[in-house]
């Protein structure tokens, strides 16, 4: 979900493939194609074969908010506004306008003659009953934070939609209209107040994207075909459609699409993974920008002294975060673990963005990035903290990487090596993963992020906001009011002023402690043209003819 120069915009095909993740085009493995052009044909190429290691929580844009989910939507469902390749400014797409008609005012008009793919008029009834029921349903793995802006929807004619803001000038929210939030969907087959299963959508054929599903396996196969009356910015797509194959184990997919059997594998691969498919002379490595995460959470309550806990103290619990801060070594990650493909990142807006700083690289270890044994235990001491602690820290390593378990076990290693710390360490499957994370059944854990939209912003409303999706029970009112200023604020230099000290007030309470920015990465097949790297999922390359 990006940098400023690495949009969520749909350029070629596009992927969120940041980090150790790689897009990797090979031969044509859908058969003898047409030899059409990426450059702008039509739909008549061969089907594209796509293999993943990315798992779907829900295809209901109100039930998921995570890649592997989000490429599923960004290839069915229309969008008000969205990025046309590569740009990174947001324009219209099945809207004919959209602007500010007033400071809390946003008014969208409608393309005349919407439909979806089951015959249904796509009206702005449609798009009012979209936003009511993000909101409505408020899922705790759903999108719903980026609308806390939102006040109401109006449709005062089957064109025109008008959003009402609680703050005026939001300088996000036309983004955010083209984010996990923003996915329009058929009134008539969704339900109001509740997530609506993958089977019903699919059965009642609600979609209006470049693409509709012809059949759908959840987490096995999905089978694509473009959808003709498709009538948004992007254009028809390339190819004449896309099968794409779920795998298991990341060894598998890399096999797969080194032999040419599949076009393209994306997400994840493991840095030696992707070292190995360099010397591959069937594909090539392309580097790109990125604007992956790679972070810990903490839940406040939960955790070691959390407040619901036996022995709640609020002063040891920051003192437990604060020594794992001082504690942890990115640049070994970085080097060892990852082999460079992603760096150190020490603060919560990504190297590249407008405000980001590096709150975090002052304020513990040596004060220069790397670790301070002495400095953690002297924090733990100081808050009367009996050592060692007890840490249990999940990770999901069918979500995040193959590399995870490695990553884990350099930082449990880290920690444990001071004799301050003894850490579980407890590995769950991301549809389990997804549930247990919101019902506070995890004191630490794992977590990345793929941007939604290039602005700092989207690295603090969704984590630190009243209503965050972390559900990690933090709770800053100080922070909460600078995000608000922040979005709403017209004045560059303000705005990121307000941006840099959002991040310092969060260093120094540790809601989460962010460990790694990822660099994108894609593997292109050597007969494929045109590739290109972006932060989203869109199938517009047609195979090539060998």
């Amino acid at each position: 979900m990006s940098l400023h120069h690495s949009t969520r915009g749909r350029i070629g095909l596009a992927i969120g493939a940041f980090g150790a993740s790689a897009l990797l085009l090979a031969g044509c493995a859908g058969g003898g194609g047409n030899g059409g052009s990426t450059g702008g044909g039509n739909a008549s190429g061969e089907p594209l074969i796509v293999g993943t290691t990315e798992t779907i929580t829900s295809i209901d844009p109100a039930g998921s908010y995570d890649n592997g989910s989000f490429a599923v939507m960004n290839q069915i469902y229309p969008f008000l506004l969205n990025s046309e390749y590569g740009t990174a400014e947001v324009t219209p797409d099945i809207a004919e306008s959209a602007e500010f008609t007033s400071p809390t005012e946003y008014t969208v008009k409608l393309k005349e003659g919407l439909k979806f793919a089951n015959g249904n008029d796509l009206t702005s009834s449609d798009v009012k009953f979209t936003f009511d029921r993000q909101v409505a349903i408020n899922d705790p793995n759903g999108p719903a934070a980026l609308l806390g802006n939102l006040d109401s929807v109006e449709a005062p004619d089957d064109t025109t939609v008008v959003f009402h803001l609680k703050n005026g000038n939001d300088q996000t929210w036309a983004q955010i209209l083209s984010s996990p939030a923003g996915p329009i969907v058929d009134e008539d087959v969704f339900s109001a107040d509740s997530v609506t299963p993958d089977a019903d959508i699919v059965k009642g054929k609600a979609f209006a994207g470049q693409y509709v599903i012809d059949s759908y396996k959840v987490n096995e196969l999905i089978a694509y075909s473009p959808y003709a009356d498709y009538a948004g910015s992007l254009g028809a797509p390339e190819n004449g459609g896309v099968t794409v194959k779920y795998y298991a184990d990341a060894s598998n997919m890399k096999l797969d699409v080194g032999n040419g059997d599949i076009d393209v594998a994306f997400r994840s691969f493991s840095a030696t993974d992707i070292a190995d498919l360099q010397k591959n002379d069937k594909v090539k490595v392309v580097d790109g920008p990125g604007g992956e995460i790679r972070y810990i959470v903490f839940n406040f309550n939960t955790m070691p002294f959390g407040a619901t806990t036996a022995d709640a103290d609020a002063a040891k619990s920051l003192a437990v975060r604060q020594a794992m801060a001082d504690l942890i070594d990115r640049e070994a990650l970085s080097k060892d673990v990852f082999k460079g493909t992603y760096t150190p990142l020490y603060s919560y807006v990504p190297q590249g963005l407008a405000g980001a700083t590096e709150s975090l690289k002052g304020l513990y270890g040596d004060g220069n990035g790397g670790p301070d044994a002495d400095k953690a235990k002297k924090t733990l001491a100081d808050a009367g903290v009996t050592t060692p602690v007890e840490l249990n820290i999940q990770y999901a390593g069918d979500r995040y990487g193959p590399s995870s378990g490695d990553e884990y076990a350099a930082i449990k290693s880290q920690l444990e090596e001071s004799g301050l710390f003894t850490v579980n360490l407890q590995q769950t499957e991301w549809v389990q993963y997804s549930k247990d994370r919101v019902a506070d059944v995890y004191p630490i854990y794992q977590l990345g992020w793929f941007p939604d939209y290039s602005d700092a912003d989207n690295y603090l409303t969704p984590f630190f906001s009243a209503d965050n999706f972390l559900k990690n029970h933090y709770d800053n009112a100080d922070v909460q009011e600078l995000i608000t200023t922040q979005a709403t604020e017209t004045d560059a230099a303000a705005r990121q002023a307000d941006i840099e000290k959002i991040q310092d007030l969060v260093a120094a309470d540790l809601s989460t402690l962010p460990m790694l920015q990822g660099t994108q990465v894609a593997v292109v097949g050597a007969d494929v043209q045109g590739t290109t790297l972006d932060g989203s999922f869109k199938f517009r390359y047609a195979p090539m003819s060998k």
